[in-house]
């Protein structure tokens, strides 16, 4: 049975170029044994398979069988087709993963061996500046610049530590992945329905080896551009008058229609008209949310093999993301309720919210931003092999990486006279019919005023440096692998400031709305409006893109870990049953270092802490075709880098408090985790399997009051601050204040759930169906109340393939999901939707060299939506928006 085991091994991993699976067929025919070559989306599906049949811990992988052809256009999408995995999109383009229920700062992400970081800016409905946190944004990068993704789902001691819900690690191709010379390039046209737009997408790569295979080299570009135009309507949450501690005039009277269902209505104690209690929107708003977006992303990679018992590879990895974004927003202001006077007022069957209604006396507050962004990613790999002896395998590496991200934000609010607003959510509950007061000119920029509140930059770097050293003793059913690995993590942010004129009038300054068709493919309708003419206010000088940087925003936040781990790897027969296990165990020491500049004094707090993270793994293949496993790990995530950094901190020295502070010493989430799954390979390219997980949190972090002294790191700051004055008798050096700050949290929570997988080539099937194929799986997890979890999620993928043609067509979908709890402005909670968005791909192949390919995403224009529940029951849309469908036609060449 081992022996047949490492035989399919082979042959799958043959399958990988042409001129392996020729001298396999010539193998077959000397010895009287028929190999069948599957390529294709087929062919990935096989290799992934094995990857995952032939590991000894929890793992799933996806494999690209050549370049451009990776299953799908962006990392995030195609890492969700496992099962356990859910994504957040921006712009209808996947950003972040959630694996197993934990938010994305719990999963781990390396590339070509080493942790890696990267971050971008975000859209205003994401409430992003710059990501300088831990979770990884995966649209930075280009699909087609790798070739393979493992995502480990259990834990082994030879593996960094990092991830409690995971680690991904990524691949991107190396030249001895190839026999010799290969050349493949790919080049698509991406039209959407929405924007109207064709954008280019196009790849190559070239690779070669030489000096009889001792030296190889390989390049590869991939460049492409996207034309992104995201509109729909939005409330930014509902609310009460009652809830903001503003109500409406007494001395309105508007007619009310219809009952409502809150009949003690008050406020700090006293009583208040009904209408208080009623939800109404805060800044009801069409949205409208442009981005051209060009990223570009660069692969070298270098192998020496001089002998069998030594490979030296060295990898380069460039990705550029830009994006020009032009925001537009026509808000009506009601946040101030005792500003605006109710005329008329319909309430819902509900009797909680407003269904329609006429007020008097409202704003339009137009926003118009201008947003640039950069973000570019570098990492140069140097890895070797060396094989010792017979027995002894050396791995060595030494990494570094880094993510640059800057974004520039220019943000203005015309803002008009005083007029009738009416809004009527009777026909749609998510975008009503607006109208203004007879005889008000909504369109005449003689009507307002535009203001600057907001003229900033943001600048995030994140450094990565990594090395480590492995030694393998193998021998025949076990090894022993140790090894040390050393990481310098440093996360850096700043800000800027611009200037910030007085108002002036919009005369001259407005302009009319930038596309015809606002509003497509929506069911309600969008009122198009006046938008600032950037380019009159810059031509003009009314606003100054000149930043000087703000030393109170700024904070550093370092790392260093030093790592030591052994482990054992042994396979033992129990009668015709193969077990294989492994037993390890990680010891890591962190030092963090937190930075930053308060009341002009540099201050710098220092603090480390140690972990011990046991492993154990276990397969047993109780015959050839069923796989069980069991898996026991402790693992940990380092606290995200808002906890840690101290900027800007707020001391209140005559109530004795301290908030907005970090705490650089945290001790990271630790978990204990259990997997258990049963594999069955039932047939060629097939599987059924179950997977259980379990993850026990014994720490986590919270919020809390804590009475004590303010740490002496902060003593001088404090002393240096014209606020302070010492008849407050609040010396920091011996009175204590009450700090509101994150701290560790031992009371921990459980996340556990079950994956089910189903996957089988259809080839049992009688004439063309038997080249049908279908690979799914459903996840359920239950961890309370854990944002961005998902307690449901399914994909489907059912692809019909034969040598010249196939196609797929993939579902995915994820319940509604939390983002916060509680939610802003009186609700409970706030939501996000979840998707269901549909995919088609196919391919023809008009030789061997040539394929023409199209794809359509988000066949059905998918919508976003955030919503919050009120008091806990109900249904209010913060925004629904959608970016449209998109079709992708091309063709690809390889040799």
């Amino acid at each position: 049975m081992l022996h047949k085991n490492k035989l399919s091994t082979a042959v799958v991993l043959a399958m990988a170029s042409l001129a392996a699976a020729q001298s396999l067929a010539q193998d077959s025919e000397a010895t009287g044994v028929e190999e069948v070559l599957v390529t294709g989306f087929r062919g990935s599906l096989v290799k992934s398979l094995d990857e995952k049949r032939n590991s000894i811990n929890a793992k799933e992988t996806i494999m690209a069988e050549d370049i451009g052809k990776f299953p799908d256009l962006n990392i995030a999408e195609s890492i969700q087709r496992v099962p356990g995995v859910a994504i957040s999109r921006e712009g209808g383009e996947g950003r972040n993963i959630t694996l197993r229920g934990f938010a994305p700062s719990f999963t781990r992400t390396t590339l070509n061996g080493m942790e890696v970081p990267a971050g971008s800016d975000g859209l205003d409905s994401g409430g992003v500046t710059i990501n300088a946190g831990r979770a990884f944004d995966f649209h930075v990068f280009a699909s087609e610049l790798f070739n393979r993704v493992d995502i480990q789902k259990s834990t082994t001691a030879s593996m960094e530590e990092g991830g409690i819900a995971g680690t991904v690690d990524l691949y991107s191709a190396k030249p001895f992945d190839f026999d010799g010379f290969k050349f493949a390039t790919s080049v698509q046209g991406s039209f959407n329905d929405l924007s109207e737009k064709t954008d280019p997408r196009l790849a190559v790569m070239v690779s070669d080896t030489f000096a009889d295979g001792k030296l190889g080299a390989l390049m590869s570009v991939a460049y492409s551009e996207r034309t992104v135009r995201q509109e729909g309507f939005g409330t930014v949450r509902w609310t009460t008058p009652v809830a903001t501690n503003n109500i409406y005039p007494t001395s309105a009277t508007p007619v009310i229609r219809g009952e409502i269902a809150e009949d003690d209505c008050a406020l700090n104690g006293a009583a208040v008209a009904a209408i208080n209690c009623l939800w109404t929107p805060r800044l009801p708003r069409a949205d409208y949310f442009a981005n051209d977006q060009k990223r570009l992303g660069v692969t070298t990679s270098f192998q020496y093999r001089p002998n069998d018992d030594t490979l030296i590879t060295f990898d380069a990895l460039h990705s550029k993301l830009d994006n020009d974004r032009r925001n537009y927003n026509s808000m009506e202001w009601f946040l101030t309720h005792n500003e605006v006077t109710p005329l008329d007022i319909t309430v819902h069957p509900d009797g909680k919210q407003i269904l329609a209604a006429t007020f008097d006396d409202v704003e339009s507050w137009i926003e118009s931003r201008d947003q640039t962004s950069e973000s570019e990613f570098n990492q140069f790999v140097l890895s070797g092999e060396f094989k010792l002896n017979d027995a002894l395998t050396l791995d060595a590496m030494i990494g570094k990486a880094t993510n640059e991200a800057d974004r520039e934000e220019l943000r203005f609010y015309s803002i008009s006279e005083s007029h009738r607003y009416s809004f009527d959510f009777t026909g749609n509950r998510h975008i009503p019919k607006v109208s203004w007061g007879e005889g008000y000119d909504y369109f005449d920029e003689a009507n307002y005023e535009i203001t600057t509140p907001n003229n900033r930059s943001n600048y995030v770097k994140k450094d990565n440096l990594t090395s480590k050293i492995d030694l393998t003793l193998e021998q025949d059913r076990f090894s022993i692998k140790t090894g040390l690995a050393y990481n310098d993590r440093q996360v850096e942010s700043r800000e800027g400031n611009g200037n910030y004129p007085a108002a002036f009038s919009a005369v001259g300054y407005l302009n009319d709305f930038p596309v015809s068709n606002f509003g497509k493919g929506l069911d309600g309708d969008l009122v198009k409006f006046p938008i600032v003419d950037f380019a009159a206010i810059y031509r003009d000088n009314r606003v100054s893109k000149e930043y000087t940087d703000n030393p109170a925003a700024a904070w550093i936040v370092d790392e260093e870990t030093l790592a030591a781990y052994v482990a054992l790897d042994a396979d033992f027969d129990i009668g015709n049953m193969l077990l294989k296990t492994n037993f390890g165990v990680r010891a890591v020491k962190t030092d963090v270092t937190s930075e930053a500049w308060i009341n002009g004094n540099a201050v710098k707090v220092e603090r480390d802490y140690t972990n011990f993270l046991p492993s154990m793994n276990f397969s047993l293949n109780l015959t050839e075709d069923l796989v069980t496993r069991l898996s026991y790990g402790k693992t940990m995530t380092r606290p995200d880098m808002g906890s840690l950094n101290i900027a800007a901190p707020t001391f209140g020295y005559t109530t004795r408090t301290v908030a907005n502070l970090g705490n650089p010493g945290l001790n990271p989430f630790e978990s204990n985790d259990i997997d258990l799954g049963v594999e069955w390979y039932f047939a060629d390219e097939s599987l059924l399997a179950v997977n259980y997980f379990y993850k026990d949190v014994t720490t986590s972090l919270k919020t809390d009051i804590v009475e004590k002294l303010i740490d002496p790191e902060y003593h001088a700051a404090i002393l240096a601050d014209p606020q302070y004055d010492a008849i407050y008798n609040a010396d920091p050096r011996t009175v204590p204040y009450t700090h509101y700050i994150p701290v560790n949290d031992n009371e921990g929570f459980e996340v556990k759930g079950y994956e089910l997988i189903y996957q089988q080539t259809l080839s049992f099937l009688p004439g063309f169906l038997s080249n049908l194929g279908i690979v799914s799986n459903f996840t359920h997890v239950t961890a309370g109340d854990m944002t961005g979890l998902s307690e449901n999620s399914y994909n489907v993928t059912v692809f019909y393939e034969k040598d010249n043609f196939g196609m797929r067509l993939a579902a995915n979908y994820r319940d509604d999901y939390l983002l916060s709890l509680p939610g802003g402005n009186g609700h409970v909670a706030e939501m996000k939707y979840g998707p269901t968005h549909v995919d088609f791909s196919s391919f023809y192949n008009f030789s061997d060299n040539l394929t023409l390919t199209m794809e359509l995403i988000n066949l059905t224009d998918e919508k976003e939506r955030i919503y919050g529940t009120g008091d806990g029951g109900m249904d209010l849309t913060r925004e629904l928006n959608h970016t449209g469908r998109q079709l992708l036609l091309g063709v690809r060449y390889s040799l």
